[in-house]
């Protein structure tokens, strides 16, 4: 470890399908938080460490920042300005092709951000994210006007965190600017999240992504059991997926029960390589009515934490 190692947290915000669950993948060079073309897909404050000889950086991954309301969506808005108080830096992740594209929408998807970051008073970077999808370069330019004047005191650095373009020099500017202090995790430790809450993302983002209507935000996944046998190298794993609607779990279950299993099949697979084990994963779906609204089921699940 070197005499002035640096340690601290950084907080990723932005609107929704920003890039930030992707940025923070791929520094820790696996998969933490879900990754999906729809929007507002991560629900909880995920963490992830990244650590080397010289420097510790935890990434608050928070949901992303939306004007859209009820109880589930206020738990997620305060998990994400409370990541934003705890931060060392922070750093402000949006669509440069969507806004490249739509100029209209950067305004008014970008406002919610912009007070809050700025009243923090907190390092502040940009990633300008996706610029790699903007063929005609010049149309970036009003973009990179407008996020110059919401956030007059940024650092902006143009990024691709698909591709990992500019994340390096990102990762470099956040850590020059960190504290100096000793690491508060184990070097191997890749996220501060159990491996219980992993399994259960693991299964909804098979939903989100097998099921192509709006229908995957009304569904959330409990483990119901977890159960190791070391002797076999084998976890069993049981999973409730929770809808709001009758005619919604006929949906996730499928004809014949296809979609379901294809959704256990996938979710397995890349559990054993997470885990390095042999996984048995059992999938229900049960109807709950009503339960984005019910505060003690949103906790019992762990929504904004």
């Amino acid at each position: 470890m070197s005499e002035e190692y640096k340690f601290g947290w950084v907080a990723l915000i932005g609107p929704p399908n920003a890039g930030k669950s992707t940025l923070m993948n791929h520094y820790l060079g696996q998969k933490v938080a879900i990754v999906s073309p729809k929007p507002q897909t991560t629900r909880n404050r995920i963490s992830g460490i990244l650590s080397d000889e010289n420097s510790q950086v935890v990434f608050l991954d928070t949901p992303g920042i939306h004007r859209m309301r009820g109880k589930m969506n206020r738990f997620l808005l305060d998990s994400a300005w409370e990541a934003l108080g705890n931060a060392d830096a922070i750093v402000v992740l949006f669509d440069a092709a969507l806004y490249a594209a739509k100029p209209h929408l950067m305004e008014q998807e970008l406002a919610p951000v912009v007070k809050p970051v700025n009243q923090s008073r907190k390092k502040l970077f940009v990633a300008v994210n996706k610029v790699d999808k903007v063929k005609d370069k010049a149309k970036l330019l009003p973009v990179m006007e407008k996020a110059q004047e919401l956030w007059p005191e940024a650092e902006f650095i143009p990024v691709s965190a698909l591709k990992g373009d500019g994340a390096d020099v990102l990762l470099e500017k956040v850590i020059e600017t960190l504290p100096e202090g000793a690491p508060m995790f184990p070097e191997d430790q890749v996220s501060t999240v159990p491996m219980r809450f992993m399994a259960a993302e693991t299964v909804r983002e098979k939903l989100f992504m097998s099921l192509q209507q709006e229908l995957p935000y009304s569904t959330a996944v409990e483990i119901e059991f977890w159960t190791e046998e070391p002797e076999r190298n084998l976890v069993n794993i049981g999973a409730i997926i929770y809808t709001t609607k009758k005619n919604h779990k006929g949906m996730i279950i499928g004809k014949g029960g296809q979609n379901l299993k294809k959704i256990g099949t996938q979710a397995r697979r890349e559990l054993e390589e997470m885990l390095e084990m042999k996984v048995m994963l059992e999938l229900w779906v049960k109807v709950r009515e009503g339960w984005t609204e019910d505060v003690g089921f949103l906790r019992s699940l762990g929504l904004g934490e």
